[in-house]
């Protein structure tokens, strides 16, 4: 079994419902304006579909609902992959307040109505009572054809865009190649006389730091040969002094041998002068003014100012905005390569082609095969004679295939098949919508279906075979359906009964199972009205016992 409880709070007119389902078909039946719909409704709710404060009982704040199913191996892994707790029964819960602002959980976790949604298609198939008004959306048709043929077009609308892509670029690289190429020559011009520079990455602080070195040169000489003259000459330099002091102290620590420290200190100074006074000889030595290579400094920075001028950047952006040049002209060049556009789109096309190939193939093999089976259906439904075609008609290219899916229909014998659109009776609308529902409900993974008054427009012996066809699904698959025959409900396994009464100054409905003679009464009630007379009611038994 798949659902097995749905709970209401405040929920249209319903004040407050806790109604446990069981395996098997079950129908739901009450009188007009009972509200037989109303727990599809919730249901729908609960499984995502869109809310509004019309959803919430009058006076009430807000409308709950909750939908428990079994934990079906099936949804084990959307659970994990959507980071939803795993337990031994599915819950689902929303709820809705007074402004329309709705909530979502599963298994107790916040969830989205998007969330509901995809996990509402693992679990639920509604058919409702206008279901036939789909089979005229091409997009449902040519998925009932394709699921009955066990393919899908999840890989051939990847191909299509992936075509589509290549067809676009391929058109826009032609539509552009005139522009293209005067981008071309301007980029390819710029790049030619930024690279006669080739500036380095880091040229530019180099060139100004070896460029104010140069240019001090003579300041930087005379400074060194001041020190030195400051450090050795003869009466008044440094070093003599230093030399001088020290031999003083020197002399004199065997009288005080506390001037031991200060002459070491005065030693050790006399000798960080003397490397002092080395280092700058050799500076001296090693540096020599050089005007050629100052002048060639000065064009080098002169030449990366006026190319920074002229492209409006500083000195220090040209090696990026040159690498950036190149990169655009690239990407040109390689999209100016046609011939390997053509080839991509070629691929691509190829790809496309042969995938619906296969997809053509199939659909033309099922197409035969699900109209045999809902002719049959059809036979039992009234429409004996009636025929069902599937017309499969050449279409350009698209991301759904090469044909348009259409269903054909002839309500009996020698009439020719029509779209299903134009099927003028009401009562036959619903009888093909029933057929194909049932023919083609084994190929969803629901295990749970709901019919929502399909058999609208149906009666005697016909209403029987709706409802042993419900029945014989029953034996697979939970079945809920919303019936006002008769014929259905003594076919089911269980039946459920709504009612309205009066609350006060409000009305609220109530569903609850009837067994025995309870459902005896809600037959017969069916059959003949209110008023239960005897003739009713013993037809009603005779019905529950031929549908037991």
């Amino acid at each position: 079994m798949a659902l097995k409880r749905i709970t209401l709070r405040d929920f249209v007119i319903v004040r407050e419902l806790d109604l446990e389902l069981d395996t098997g078909f079950s129908v739901l039946t009450g009188e007009t304006g009972a509200g037989k719909s109303i727990l599809i409704d919730a249901l729908q709710l609960a499984l995502g579909s869109r809310a509004d404060a019309g959803t919430v009982r009058e006076g009430a704040a807000r409308a709950d609902i909750s939908a428990e199913f079994d934990s079906l191996p099936a949804i084990s892994s959307w659970l994990d992959a959507a980071g939803f707790d795993q337990a031994d029964s599915l819950l689902l819960r929303r709820t809705v307040d007074a402004q329309g602002k709705s909530r979502s959980w599963i298994n107790g976790s916040p969830a989205t109505a998007t969330q509901l949604r995809e996990i509402g298609d693992q679990l639920l198939d509604i058919h409702g009572q206008h279901a036939w008004q789909s089979l005229t959306r091409p997009d449902t048709v040519r998925s009932l054809l394709d699921a009955y043929a066990g393919t899908s077009t999840r890989a051939l609308e990847a191909l299509w865009t992936q075509w589509r892509s290549t067809q676009k670029a391929l058109a826009d690289a032609q539509a552009a190649r005139d522009s293209r190429q005067q981008e071309q020559e301007r980029l390819a011009w710029q790049i030619g006389e930024v690279g006669k520079l080739n500036p380095g990455a880091d040229e530019w602080a180099e060139l100004n730091a070896e460029h104010t070195r140069l240019s001090h040169t003579q300041a930087l000489l005379d400074a060194v040969q001041t020190a030195i003259d400051a450090l050795e000459g003869e009466d008044s330099g440094a070093l003599a002094g230093l030399s001088r002091a020290h031999t003083a102290l020197h002399n004199q620590e065997h009288i005080a041998p506390e001037y031991a420290a200060l002459a070491e200190v005065l030693a050790s100074s006399l000798a960080q002068a003397e490397d002092a006074a080395h280092s700058l000889h050799t500076t001296l030595r090693k540096t020599e003014l050089d005007p050629a290579r100052l002048g060639a400094l000065d064009d080098r920075l002169s030449q990366w100012v006026s190319l920074a001028r002229r492209y409006k950047r500083t000195p220090a952006e040209l090696p990026v905005l040159l690498a950036s040049w190149k990169t655009e002209l690239a990407r040109l060049d390689a999209a100016a390569d046609s011939q390997a556009l053509e080839t991509a789109e070629r691929k691509a096309q190829t790809a496309y082609r042969a995938e619906t190939t296969a997809l053509t193939k199939a659909r033309n093999q099922a197409a035969p095969k699900l109209a045999k089976a809902i002719t049959l259906a059809m036979q039992g439904l009234g429409m004996q004679g009636g025929q069902f075609q599937v017309a499969l008609q050449k279409i350009e290219p698209s991301a759904s295939g090469l044909e348009e899916v259409q269903f054909l229909v002839a309500g009996h014998a020698g009439s020719t098949p029509r779209a299903v659109g134009k099927v003028a009776s009401g009562g036959e609308l619903s009888r093909i919508a029933l057929a194909i529902a049932v023919t083609t409900s084994e190929l969803g993974t629901a295990q749970t279906l709901i019919f929502d008054e399909v058999d609208s427009g149906v009666g005697g012996a016909v209403a029987e075979t709706v409802g042993r066809l419900m029945k014989q699904l029953g034996r697979d698959r939970q079945v809920l359906a919303v019936t006002h025959l008769p014929q259905v409900a003594a076919c089911a396994d269980h039946h459920l009964v709504v009612a309205k009464q009066r609350d006060g100054k409000s009305t609220v409905s109530s569903v609850a199972l009837v067994l025995g003679e309870q459902r005896v009464a809600e037959v017969a009630r069916m059959l003949g009205g209110e008023k239960l007379s005897g003739t009713t009611l013993a037809h009603a038994k005779e019905m529950l016992g031929i549908a037991l």
